[in-house]
């Protein structure tokens, strides 16, 4: 950065976040002399089209509020700080649409778009609307758009709602912007749970310009001018860059950039070579091991032995009061949890300990519910001893790039060997569903929060490229807290990997069904696990892209009971009245308790090996082992 300061802090609090900084519009105008917008045309989101370097270009924008526009509380309200919602998303979608279809009339188009934003907005209203899911068909549309594309990044990028229209064919940021995978506030909130530690979550997410370069997530550092207002300063490195690389795009074939895309897709996240052997041959070597430990409490479980307290005045124990039918141990609806501090649900009633795990951690008196980790959601939806590991060894330290690998992550993941009998935050294998085999992804909670790191990415791109090569349908339980933080920008790029992953995987005619656990949130709910064929859910699953933790420490309203699938599902059955509005996006198909959700996993593997012609060659991988 030759122009302006090198420390991240500086750049983040003077520049990057400055009230007079260049926004969007201005720099269009300074480009673009015939641009021409188009509804909306007013607020954060700018939609519009110019003639420009022999091509039509299709220009999609975020844009932050100036200081003139903030008036008033209803300035505010309206522009929303210039993050974009499940409305603008919609129309997103919609002019994407026209634009292939003008290309489809004739026409040569370009795709250009401008990013600077906090992030997706984090209202009670988007999520509602299913905001999540938006975020992750759109990534999928810029993965699969045949027109080239071009994104920039002028000012902030934050999370998926940067990542949502960011993933083009070219990817520029000037020097004195920043990419990350949250907003620094809810970075701090998230990893300090102090949103007023900005300087250290800055530090550990890498987010300037230089360090995304050498991480691959973008192609070129654009030179700042040295006055932040410098508006000509600013357009005239921005303009060289697009129009070198719009002309450079549209000479491509349109398969070889869909191939470049993701061959790219494929790589985020991966820095070692002799990591990246993915032929069909080296797929099919891949060997299937039984998971080591069949069933074990969840960490943080609170349990009692009877040894050890009275029985409480008015429970009725029947012959288990007898010492000889009496496990050691106890749990009590309510009072579950040896981490200090939060209410919980609950109706107090006692339970042995193995039959509260064989009832999958749910009450049978109340149907209050613990999160789940990966053993207890592959001994609830599939046959017993029936699976068979993928990749269990596949660590971080073997993939990821040395810069990110600190100390303090180092430390971090080693405390997470010690919750957790898995070694990352996605299992993956093969196992029977009522005797149907089925390619599985599972989500380990109790692995840092189920987040998406390099390692996650990694092992759910290979179990689709195992589903592909043995013909399997796939399954996926996600429950998740989104990217992980601790691995900076490369975590947020999984987001796009596993997105891929799925879209490869569908252009073979296999199915996915996506079941949405407790909680699913973050990057996770706004990737792969939106994109099934079929979405099921635990009535009490959290489906948000944004935690409540985060939005309450960004003065947002949450209103939980908006965000569980039982609510979303019944949102979900509205879609249909307004499908110009949701386009693709389906919502969540059936909410089944968890005890029912391998019948209902079942009733639908049934559905599809049903349509399948007996000679069709993807019977072998339906067919049950007793027929």
């Amino acid at each position: 950065m030759s122009n302006v300061s090198s420390d991240v802090v500086e750049i983040f609090r003077r520049r990057t976040r400055s009230p007079l900084r260049p926004r969007s519009s201005d720099l269009i105008r300074a480009i673009f002399p015939s641009f021409r917008r188009v509804a909306p045309y007013d607020g954060s989101l700018i939609l519009g089209e110019s003639e420009q370097w022999g091509r039509d270009i299709f220009i999609i924008a975020q844009q932050k509020p100036k200081p003139e526009n903030l008036r008033t509380k209803e300035d505010l309200a309206k522009l929303n700080h210039g993050m974009l919602t499940a409305d603008d998303h919609s129309l997103i979608i919609r002019f994407l649409e026209k634009a292939v279809v003008k290309s489809i009339q004739g026409a040569t188009v370009s795709i250009i778009t401008f990013i600077d934003t906090y992030g997706a907005d984090i209202s009670m209203e988007s999520a509602r609307h299913f905001q999540a899911f938006f975020i992750a068909f759109l990534i999928r549309d810029f993965l699969t758009i045949p027109l080239p594309t071009v994104s920039v990044i002028i000012g902030e990028g934050g999370s998926g709602g940067a990542l949502a229209i960011q993933m083009t064919d070219r990817r520029a940021q000037f020097d004195d912007a920043l990419y990350a995978t949250a907003p620094p506030e809810s970075l701090a909130a998230i990893i300090f749970r102090d949103p007023t530690k900005v300087r250290e979550a800055l530090l550990i997410s890498k987010p300037t310009a230089q360090e995304l370069k050498e991480l691959g997530i973008i192609d070129q550092v654009l030179t700042a001018p040295k006055l932040v207002t410098d508006i000509e300063g600013y357009a005239r490195p921005l303009a060289s860059f697009l129009e070198k690389s719009v002309k450079e795009l549209g000479r491509r074939n349109v398969k070889t950039l869909l191939r470049i895309r993701r061959n790219r897709a494929k790589a985020f996240g991966v820095y070692r070579e002799e990591a990246v052997k993915r032929n069909s041959r080296w797929i099919s070597l891949l060997r299937l091991t039984p998971i080591r430990r069949k069933a074990e409490p969840t960490p943080d479980l609170k349990t009692f032995s009877l040894t050890e307290r009275d029985i409480p005045a008015g429970v009725e124990w029947g012959e288990q009061t007898d010492p000889a039918h009496r496990p050691d141990q106890y749990v009590k609806c309510g009072d579950m949890s040896l981490k200090a501090g939060g209410k919980e649900a609950g109706c107090g009633k006692i339970m042995n300990l193995s039959d509260f795990m064989a009832n999958h951690y749910v009450c049978p008196e109340c149907g209050s519910s613990r999160i789940m980790g990966a053993l207890g959601w592959i001994n609830c939806l599939t046959d017993p001893d029936s699976f068979q590991e993928l990749n269990r060894d596949l660590t971080a330290d073997q993939l990821l790039h040395p810069s990110l690998l600190t100390s303090e992550y180092k430390n971090f993941l080693s405390k997470q060997d010690q919750r957790s009998p898995f070694h990352e935050a996605l299992v993956t294998g093969q196992a029977t569903i009522f005797g149907h085999n089925v390619a599985l992804a599972v989500c380990e909670f109790y692995f840092a929060g189920g987040t998406m790191g390099v390692v996650f990415g990694e092992k759910f791109l290979r179990l689709c490229e195992y589903a592909k090569n043995k013909r399997l349908p796939l399954v996926s339980l996600c429950c998740s807290g989104g990217a992980r933080v601790l691995e900076g920008a490369p975590a947020l790029m999984q987001m796009v990997k596993t997105v891929n992953s799925i879209t490869r995987l569908k252009r073979e005619g296999l199915p996915f069904i996506s079941v949405l656990g407790d909680p699913s949130t973050g990057g996770a709910i706004a990737s792969y696990a939106a994109l099934g064929d079929v979405i099921l859910a635990e009535p009490q699953a959290m489906v948000i892209f944004t935690g409540p933790r985060v939005m309450e420490a960004r003065g947002f309203e949450v209103n939980e009971e908006d965000i569980r699938a039982e609510a979303l599902s019944r949102n979900s059955g509205k879609i249909y009245e307004n499908l110009e509005y949701y386009r693709d996006i389906r919502g969540i198909q059936e909410v089944a308790e968890r005890r029912d959700l391998k019948k209902v996993l079942f009733k639908y593997l049934e559905f599809y090996r049903s349509t399948q012609p007996i000679s069709n060659r993807y019977w072998s991988a339906f067919k049950p082992k007793n027929v």
